[in-house]
């Protein structure tokens, strides 16, 4: 697609929808989306990035292979799994951690957060994996 309007708009659009996503992928487990409706946020601003630029400007733009970031999310996945294991309880049982932060109060971080990150790149590694392809074809 040679869209002017498009190519223009194409960043500051990919930049909110990525936002939004780590938004949906950090409010997920207490209220809707999570993981699986970040990814497919964040995969929709690099598909947007190749409708605007084309598949070689979105690979370019995402800087990885989308096998490593399926790679990559089924490994996070597989630790946060484990964890429980390695602290003597059942697979996927939830383990906190509280982080200070200055001025402002404590954040709970969990196994839960982790488990979906690795969701999150998981989908995003998939549905890039499929549509780059198929956008070459054309």
């Amino acid at each position: 697609m040679n869209s002017l309007i498009l190519r223009n708009m194409m960043r500051f659009l990919a930049s909110l929808l990525l936002v939004a996503s780590v938004f949906l992928l950090w409010r997920g487990h207490n209220e809707p989306g999570g993981g699986f409706a970040g990814g497919l946020m964040a995969a929709s601003a690099f598909v947007l990035h190749a409708l605007a630029l084309g598949p070689d400007g979105a690979r370019r733009a995402l800087r990885v292979s989308p096998l490593f970031l399926i790679a990559t999310g089924l490994g996070i996945a597989l630790l946060a799994a484990l964890i429980g294991v390695m602290a003597g309880d059942p697979i996927l049982t939830g383990h906190w951690v509280t982080l200070d932060t200055p001025g402002a109060e404590n954040l709970k971080v969990g196994t839960p957060l982790l488990f979906d990150a690795g969701v999150y790149l998981v989908v995003v590694g998939v549905v890039l994996n499929i549509i780059l392809p198929l956008m070459e074809d054309e």
